[in-house]
């Protein structure tokens, strides 16, 4: 068979893929594309090939030597497939994309490597609301994760400190299943009474108790055929921890009042921010539900973690506030941002940029908006522990200078920088460092 003819027939073969399809020659050269990849990313114009590494990022050369991990080199090295995600620029801009390669030969022994791209929905690299958003290398493993995880009917639990998106991460998990058309529960566990733990989780039975006048279904029946999200599993009292192993062990229920065992049918998925493991050494969390709902771990990075993201996060959120007006940041308000801890991680950024839209002058938000933002922030926190604090001060029979110097080496310790701590302690720069030498 001709070159030209083995081409063809590659062709067809590519079409036979319903997902984007290309073939790619041992020099990175794209030579043959399938129509959903025309469709979806464009076609190669006329041109008889393309390197892969230009099409998917503007890249001058190969991916692995732009940090990047190269499916096509894994395949090359290995012989087998390899799969891995990364960002591609699309007509709709940067998307993250799963991109499977398969290495094959011609009749000639020349190898050749197919690739098969399968856009992922459930994440975003463009400013956007209701997804989870990123493009740093520690986003996109974990977004990797969700999505080899979330194709099974494997157990999930999602670990992380609060506010670093845990919920949006179920969501993704329960888009990217075999269940997505079903239900999606959500169990707020920290908020269930033990009187109210069965009731909500299995339902009840008209009379089944004083005030249970009508027949209530439960939440794991609300989410039957999908997926059932137990958040913040570690606040599940001890008690009544047996009874959702029980639900976990045996796939089924009672409702308060029924002596019948009804099915159930969902995909679990926890999260908490608690140490469980630490809590099972303890004795506060039992051991074999631990292991019943860790079957997959997914530990979630904090903002601190995937800083590269703020720029991007910073852009959607203020289009999530404000959508019909332009909103952005100065350079220097961002880098004001980013010198922040973020404790409360991605929710305590979004507090921030509230309040900044709020006291903002006009569409471009300066750094001394950013600046009265956290200053307010400052302030609430402080009034909040002040009667504590103040009262500790006292019993160590502090002096007001030696309360004065504690307080600038704390300023200190959270603000490198020190123009900022003289603005929040309402003093010069020249005063600030006259103090800090008594």
């Amino acid at each position: 068979m001709t070159k030209a003819s083995w081409l063809r027939t590659m062709r067809n073969v590519l079409d036979s893929y319903s997902s984007p399809a290309v073939l790619i020659d041992a020099d990175y050269n794209v030579v043959a594309t399938n129509t959903s990849y025309d469709f979806r990313f464009g076609s190669l114009n006329g041109r008889s090939s393309a390197k892969c590494f230009f099409l998917s990022h503007g890249y001058q050369r190969p991916c692995d030597l732009e940090g990047e991990t190269c499916p096509m080199q894994e395949a090359r090295d290995s012989g087998h497939r390899a799969s891995v995600l990364h960002i591609h620029n699309t007509p709709q801009g940067k998307e993250h994309v799963g991109i499977e390669t398969i290495p094959i030969t011609d009749d000639e022994e020349q190898a050749y490597f197919i690739e098969l791209m399968t856009p992922i929905r459930e994440v975003s690299a463009e400013p956007i609301a209701n997804k989870m958003i990123g493009r740093s290398r520690v986003f996109n493993e974990l977004v990797d994760l969700i999505q080899r995880v979330g194709k099974t009917d494997t157990n999930v639990l999602l670990m992380g400190s609060s506010g670093a998106g845990k919920e949006l991460a179920a969501q993704a998990l329960h888009a990217s299943s075999p269940r997505a058309s079903k239900p999606f529960v959500t169990v707020e566990c920290s908020g269930l009474t033990d009187s109210l733990f069965e009731s909500e989780l299995f339902g009840h039975m008209k009379g089944a108790f004083t005030g249970a006048i009508h027949s209530r279904t439960g939440l794991v029946q609300s989410a039957h055929g999908g997926t059932l999200f137990l958040d913040e599993v570690g606040d599940v009292p001890l008690h009544q921890q047996v009874k959702l192993l029980r639900l976990i062990e045996t796939k089924t229920f009672r409702p308060v009042g029924d002596s019948k065992a009804v099915a159930a049918d969902f995909r679990l998925v926890c999260a908490t921010h608690k140490d469980l493991q630490l809590m099972v050494e303890r004795g506060e969390f039992r051991e074999d539900l631990f292991h019943r709902i860790s079957t997959f771990p997914i530990r979630l990075p904090s903002l601190s973690e995937r800083r590269e993201d703020l720029p991007l996060l910073v852009e959607s959120i203020l289009l999530r506030i404000e959508d019909k007006t332009p909103l952005r940041l100065t350079d220097e308000a961002l880098q004001l941002l980013a010198q922040q801890p973020f404790k409360g991680n991605i929710r305590e950024l979004k507090n921030i940029l509230e309040r900044a839209v709020v006291l903002r002058h006009d569409d471009l938000i300066g750094v001394d908006v950013i600046q009265r933002s956290l200053n307010l922030m400052v302030v609430s926190e402080a009034t909040s522990h002040k009667s504590e604090g103040l009262t500790q001060l006292a019993l160590k029979g502090l002096s007001i200078e030696q309360v004065e110097q504690q307080y600038l080496k704390t300023l200190l310790q959270t603000y490198p920088d020190k123009s900022r701590v003289a603005e929040i302690a309402g003093c010069s720069l020249r005063t600030l460092y006259r103090k800090l030498e008594q």
